[in-house]
């Protein structure tokens, strides 16, 4: 497993898997509206037209987060998004601060803008929001290297550890956050995509501290297509909120990062929650969560660790424990490891050191959505069968997840020493 080429070297990751997809056929009434305004020639405009911006704060007015078409900025992806939030807060000297691990595309963009991306460690209840301590000492130390520390990104439910941030810790942390000057980015693309959200509380850092925190939704975590992007944002209603709307504008503007009239329109229905979206989403989530939680059984049963996943499509796995057999496999990092796994499962196993974690750490995401089988009809099926988890090429998948972490635990164990 050992790399040869030395263009494929151990540095710095700079860039990352994309968001994990649903695997499935596109919603046929999202197909229908795109289609109709896909003979439309003009232009849509700079941060989104007024019946998409009003669209999006009716779907954040329905969960808690009232606001105006003006406190709304619209552009093709969060990563767009993202990048001009981070010119417009840290693009004069100012420093970022994001957890340890995070998504793969939130780095990258304070170093495309010349910033530097201070990791902070995050409990270990869950990723995605830094532990509150750690928050506090990393701004202190920046600081005292004559750093700026300005924008903290986080995001309540997370990728890649695919848990759900409790109330009190995210309390804490933004607490934290905010008497230290800070703006916080909330990255709350898989808010809607809550395994048990009768059991789980999500709360919005905005609605904790609504004056300096900008909420960032993509719309590929439940509402779009990845192929289709689209994302919103929600600034605070304040001047200096207004006045980073206004110069977030500006950087897309000078992006050329706008909405391709298609998707703004397909974007706009979606917002909107019509039932065939709310249908089809509600179906998913229900889908990928026993997918998940099956694939969970199945990697805790071959000896890793992993959190139960709580959202998303996703879960992250440690394979801690099974360093030694790995290591006479000629794995001893999470790049090797990626090779391996992703080898042995024929799909992506992107890892760890790809969401800031130490390349040393043997740790990988893995996606739910290739389990779902090869072919469109096959995945269409997982979404109407009572139980797909018994339809043959999704009990394939899970057989071929399991055999592979179940060779890596019996390779564990011929390690062990005689008792």
């Amino acid at each position: 497993m050992r790399r040869t080429d030395p263009e494929e070297g151990h540095g710095p990751v700079r860039y990352g898997p994309p968001l994990p997809g649903d695997g499935l056929p596109v919603l046929p009434e999202l197909s229908a509206v795109l289609c109709t305004a896909a003979s439309r020639s003009d232009a849509h405009p700079v941060g989104g037209a007024p019946a998409l911006l009003e669209a999006a704060c009716g779907y954040w007015t329905r969960r808690g987060l009232p606001c105006a078409p003006d406190q709304v900025a619209a552009g093709p992806g969060a990563p767009a998004l993202l990048v001009a939030l981070t010119a417009a807060l840290a693009g004069d000297g100012a420093d970022v601060l994001v957890p340890r691990p995070c998504p793969a595309w939130w780095a990258p963009y304070a170093r495309v803008l010349g910033r530097p991306a201070y990791h902070v460690p995050t409990p270990a209840e869950g990723g995605g929001v830094p532990d509150p301590y750690a928050l506090l000492e990393t701004v202190r130390r920046v600081r005292a290297e004559g750093g700026s520390p300005r924008l903290l990104v986080l995001s309540v439910a997370d990728d890649p550890t695919a848990t759900v941030t409790p109330p009190e810790l995210l309390h804490e942390t933004v607490e934290a956050a905010t008497a230290e000057g800070l703006h916080l980015v909330s990255d709350e693309t898989w808010r809607d995509t809550l395994h048990a959200p009768r059991d789980t509380v999500l709360l919005s850092p905005a609605e904790m501290w609504p004056e300096q925190v900008t909420v960032v939704t993509d719309l590929a975590g439940s509402l779009l297509p990845p192929g289709w992007p689209a994302a919103v944002a929600r600034f605070p209603a304040t001047d200096a909120g207004r006045r980073l709307h206004a110069r977030v504008l500006d950087i897309l503007t000078a992006l050329g990062a706008r909405l391709p009239a298609p998707v703004a329109a397909a974007a706009g229905y979606a917002l909107d929650e019509p039932p065939p979206v709310v249908g089809r989403r509600e179906a998913t989530v229900r889908l990928h969560a026993r997918v998940a939680a099956a694939a969970h059984a199945a990697v805790v049963a071959g000896g890793a660790l992993a959190r139960p996943p709580q959202a998303g499509r996703h879960l992250y796995v440690d394979l801690g424990p099974l360093r030694e057999p790995l290591a006479a496999q000629g794995v001893t990092d999470a790049q090797e490891l990626e090779d391996l796994l992703g080898a042995r499962l024929g799909m992506p196993a992107p890892g760890g050191h790809r969401f800031g974690d130490d390349l040393a750490a043997l740790r990988v995401r893995l996606a739910t959505g290739p389990l779902l089988g090869a072919t469109d009809e096959e995945r269409a099926e997982c979404l109407t069968s009572p139980e797909p988890l018994e339809l043959p090429h999704v009990h394939r998948a899970l057989i071929s997840l399991r055999s592979a972490f179940a060779d890596l635990r019996d390779d564990a164990q011929r390690w062990e020493p005689p008792r």
